[in-house]
Order: structure tokens, then C-alpha cells, then sequence
């Protein structure tokens, strides 16, 4: 947990909800083990990051599975808003509520990658089976698989060039040396 974190009053998701899709200031959140984070800037190669890799993974998700990006994730305390997941079902299915659960989440890390390893955490803990932070200044992933209570019991570090396949989904890849060229 982050030190600042030990001082504030925790939210349920369902106060979280209360709130708005903005705040006070018109600054977007996230709610992440009951505390209120404002979203970090997105510089431009995050952007670009998010929709190099979205763009490749539209063309590999199968039917019943839906690619979310910046959807919210309703978890048990937190209600992160990955870069990028793909949870199964069809749009419909989340008109009345957001997905629980996903079988992949990615977050981009140019500016972010304490947060997004803190994020892991809640991740394992919603049993999201893999977890992929990417890091394009470093032209490496940091994956994470085998959910546990609270962590994952495999991390692995994927660096460019190589194919890197997510063990859940069938079909789902990226080639890092074209992701970072």
C-alpha cells in the first residue's frame, strides 16, 4: 500500500458511485482499495501505446469476448480503469453493470509503473488470470499469471524481440519488436 494511503477515509465502490464520473474539480478517478486516485495524465506515448496494442488485439478476440478500453472494473474495493481488458461476454451484458472480473488486464506504464504494480494486487485478488504492464521506454512487459489471494504467484519479464502470448486466451499476442519500433 502506498504510505499516503494510511490517512484517509476508505469509500465502498457503491459510495464510489455516489460520487460522479468526475470530482469537484473535473478531474477524473479511480477507486482503488476503497481510496479515491486521481487518474494520472496520459502523455503521448501512452496514448499511442494503448491504441498500438488495442488495435492488434481487436483482430484476435473471439466471439463472447469483449476488448474494454479505460472500462471500469466493479471489484470488490476498487474500481480501476485498466488501459485495456478483455472480460468475456458481449456489450449487452454490461449495460446494467461493469464487468467483476477479466481474463486479461494491461495497463501502459510511461509515467505510472508504482501504481500499476500496486494494481496488481487488486487484480489477483478479483482473479483476473493474467496481467500485463507495459513499459515502452524500457521495450519490456512485466506479466503476471497464476492469481492468489492477493498476488500472482508467476511475474515475468518479456523483453523486445519476442512474441509474447497470453496463456488464457487463445490467440491473443503481440510481437514486442513491432509494438516498440
Amino acid at each position: 500500500m502506498v504510505p499516503s494511503m494510511t490517512r484517509v477515509s476508505p469509500l465502498s465502490v457503491a459510495e464510489y458511485h455516489q460520487l460522479g464520473e468526475f470530482d469537484e474539480n473535473g478531474r477524473r478517478t479511480e477507486l482503488i482499495r476503497g481510496i479515491v486516485l486521481e487518474k494520472i495524465l496520459k502523455p503521448p506515448l501512452h496514448y499511442a501505446m494503448i491504441e498500438r496494442v488495442r488495435k492488434v488485439q481487436a483482430g484476435q478476440i473471439q466471439p463472447g469476448w469483449l476488448l474494454r478500453q479505460e472500462g471500469p472494473l466493479t471489484l470488490k474495493d476498487s474500481e480501476p480503469e485498466p488501459d485495456l481488458a478483455i472480460a468475456r461476454g458481449l456489450e449487452e451484458d454490461f449495460f446494467a453493470a461493469h464487468p467483476a472480473t477479466a481474463e486479461l488486464a494491461i495497463e501502459i506504464a510511461v509515467t505510472s509503473l508504482e501504481a500499476d504494480r500496486i494494481k496488481a494486487e487488486v487484480y489477483a485478488e478479483a482473479g483476473i488470470k493474467e496481467y500485463w504492464i507495459v513499459c515502452p521506454q524500457e521495450k519490456r512487459v512485466e506479466v503476471y499469471r497464476q492469481p492468489k489471494a492477493d498476488s500472482y504467484g508467476d511475474r515475468s519479464v518479456v523483453s523486445a524481440p519476442a512474441m509474447l502470448e497470453c496463456a488464457w486466451l487463445p490467440g491473443v499476442r503481440i510481437d514486442l519488436a513491432a509494438l516498440f519500433s
